[in-house]
C-alpha cells in the first residue's frame, strides 16, 4: 500500500511540474544571441531557434532571410513559471536588443530581423504594452519593436540549434563583428 501512495504522489508531482511549463516567443535579430541571452535564466528549460508571423508553412531559412514568407527569426522558449516569470523574460528581451531599431539588430538588418514580442493572451499583451510604455517614459523615444498575437512556431533547421555552443568560435566572431555587445551597453547604461 505504501508503495502505490508513493507512486501516485510522484505521479500528482511530476503532473503538476508540467502543467507549470509555459511557452513565451520573441525576436531579436540573430536568434542565435537571443538563445543564449535566455538559456542562461535560472527557469528557463529549453530555448528554440525558429520562425514565425509570417505566411509559409515550414518555411528555410533562406527564404525568411530574402523577405519571400513575412517571418521573424525568433526564439520557442519553455520556462517554469513558478521559477521566473513573463515578466521577467520581457525584461531579460528587453536589454538584450535595441528596441529602437526599426531596421533590424545590431548587423543583421532587414524585417526578418527586427524585434518582436509575440503575445499568446491578454495578460501577456498587456505587460508587453506596459513594458514598452515605461521604456518609451524612460528613453523618450518611441519603440519599434513589433508586438503579434501569436499563431504558429516553426522549428529552425538543425544547425541553428544551440549554434552559439556548438561553434561557439565562429559565433563569437559574429557576435563581436556585429558590435552587439558594445551597442547594448551604449543603450541600456543610460
Amino acid at each position: 500500500m505504501k508503495y502505490v501512495i508513493v507512486i501516485i504522489l510522484l505521479l500528482f508531482n511530476v503532473n503538476s511540474y508540467a502543467s507549470q511549463k509555459e511557452s513565451a516567443f520573441f525576436g531579436g535579430g540573430c536568434f542565435w544571441c537571443v538563445e543564449e541571452s535566455f538559456e542562461k535564466l535560472r527557469g528557463v528549460k529549453e530555448v528554440i531557434s525558429g520562425y514565425s508571423g509570417g505566411t509559409t508553412n515550414n518555411p528555410t531559412y533562406k527564404e525568411v532571410t530574402y523577405g519571400k514568407t513575412g517571418h521573424f527569426e525568433v526564439v520557442k522558449i519553455i520556462y517554469d513559471k513558478k521559477i521566473i516569470s513573463y515578466e521577467e523574460l520581457l525584461k531579460n528581451l528587453w536589454i538584450n536588443i535595441d528596441p529602437f531599431d526599426a531596421y533590424g539588430q545590431f548587423c543583421d538588418k532587414g524585417y526578418s530581423y527586427r524585434s518582436v514580442v509575440f503575445y499568446q493572451n491578454d495578460k501577456e499583451k498587456n505587460l508587453i504594452e506596459k513594458n514598452i510604455e515605461k521604456l518609451e517614459r524612460r528613453f523618450n523615444k518611441k519603440v519599434v519593436t513589433y508586438v503579434r498575437n501569436f499563431e504558429k512556431f516553426f522549428k529552425a533547421e538543425e544547425y541553428h540549434q544551440d549554434f552559439y555552443k556548438v561553434k561557439l568560435e565562429r559565433y563569437l566572431r559574429y557576435k563581436k563583428a556585429c558590435g552587439r555587445e558594445e551597442i547594448l551597453k551604449r543603450i541600456w547604461s543610460q
